[in-house]
């Protein structure tokens, strides 16, 4: 699954979802001023494509369909106009603060339900740096991982990420050994 910050999944809605090529395009995010929601530009301004695996895929696919037989349950109690992807359970766009406060709720009830694999505490944006420090680990380039997370320029991913990319140069070091016959 990809990780994104929560206020520009707050944002997206159905239109922005593309599940036959398969990717989302991220336009915007969602903040509360004055116990408002309101919506505004991404951080840097900008709108991106990201590509999703066919796990998240699935995952989305999903979710639509419970969102539609909700949608139809409720008939018109329904508040949404069905635009949005993530809502509440009468139709409306979340607040902000809303997916921050589930987390841990989450991850409890996870846990109490597999005693054998428990999940540690976790923010909800611990879940955006897990997936870059996957992505570096697992070699992608710096560029496309910046890209996937919103960082107008590499640099940013470097200096945030400077561990793992210290971690990946000793790894380096020993593939070059190996190949070089050292």
């Amino acid at each position: 699954m990809h990780r994104f910050r929560s206020l520009l999944l707050l944002n997206l809605r159905w239109t922005d979802v593309d599940l036959d090529k398969p990717q989302i395009h991220i336009t915007g995010t969602a903040a509360v001023i004055d116990r408002q929601r309101v919506e505004g530009t991404t951080k840097s301004g900008r709108s991106r494509v990201v590509s999703l695996d066919p796990s998240t895929v699935r995952v989305l696919k999903a979710h639509r369909a419970r969102q539609d037989e909700e949608r139809l349950r409720l008939g018109e109690s329904w508040k949404g106009s069905g635009a949005y992807v993530f809502t509440t359970g009468w139709g409306d766009p979340l607040f902000p603060d809303t997916p921050s406060s589930l987390m841990p709720k989450l991850i409890e009830t996870h846990n109490k339900q597999n005693p054998r694999v428990q999940l540690p505490h976790a923010r909800l944006h611990d879940l955006r740096h897990i997936h870059a420090t996957t992505l570096l680990l697992a070699g992608v380039p710096v560029h496309v991982v910046a890209a996937r997370l919103g960082h107008a320029d590499p640099a940013i991913t470097l200096r945030v990420y400077a561990h793992v990319i210290h971690e990946q140069a000793a790894t380096a070091a020993d593939v070059f050994a190996k190949a070089v016959g050292g």
